[in-house]
């Protein structure tokens, strides 16, 4: 990938999230707008960081070249590995944030939710219109699915267990599509059937833990 097609793809990328922040602050009424603003610049900031965890990736899987010559490997496209250790840090960190306090990680999730479909199905439309990229239909109808199931369940379903089900459904349709699929990817990076198989089995083990969290209330 040159650097102009790697610019390009930023470019979607940004443009992406962009129309995902929009429509969701236009659309939700999930929350107050001013509690919507502080959870929007929540997502906004983890989404920052989520870019800095990948440039972290691609040092670790290129520390002889970093040494060498940093620069050359910040400007490398991103790969799968260095995705799949951003999601990872991610992770960990959000957990240390809710676990000190400093998080309130069920309205967080919520709205990530909503901003990451919408840019996800902007993302993929371009991909396939622009593209001409065969293998976004796919993809983009599983999120179309999803929106709709997000729409039409927030009558009856608590926050926490619409954040399970819709994770858990996408979890399951992205592993079923990377069998089924020559390849299939998230935002340009590619997902492994491996890596959507442990994203399904977190989610089996959410909506376990979420069961006992009800015994309990």
């Amino acid at each position: 990938m040159t650097l102009t097609n790697v610019h390009i793809s930023i470019g979607v990328m940004l443009l992406s999230f962009s129309i995902g922040f929009l429509a969701y602050y236009v659309i939700s009424d999930d929350v107050k707008k001013g509690q919507k603003k502080i959870h929007m610049g929540e997502t906004l900031n983890q989404l920052v960081n989520f870019v800095i965890y990948i440039w972290l990736g691609k040092v670790l899987l290129n520390i002889p070249l970093f040494i060498e010559d940093p620069l050359a490997v910040l400007a490398y496209p991103s790969n799968s590995h260095a995705f799949h250790i951003a999601i990872f840090v991610s992770v960990i960190a959000l957990m240390i944030k809710t676990k000190r306090g400093k998080m309130d990680v069920v309205p967080f999730l919520h709205t990530f939710i909503h901003i990451f479909l919408i840019s996800t199905f902007i993302y993929e439309f371009i991909q396939f219109v622009w593209y001409d990229n065969r293998y976004s239909i796919a993809y983009m109808g599983l999120v179309v699915l999803l929106i709709v199931a997000l729409v039409l369940t927030r009558r009856f379903l608590s926050v926490q267990w619409q954040n399970v089900f819709i994770y858990f459904a996408w979890t399951l349709g992205s592993f079923m599509l990377t069998l089924f699929l020559p390849i299939m990817t998230v935002f340009g990076y590619t997902v492994k059937p491996w890596f959507s198989g442990f994203l399904l089995i977190v989610a089996l083990i959410l909506i376990v833990y979420q069961k006992q969290l009800s015994k309990v209330d």
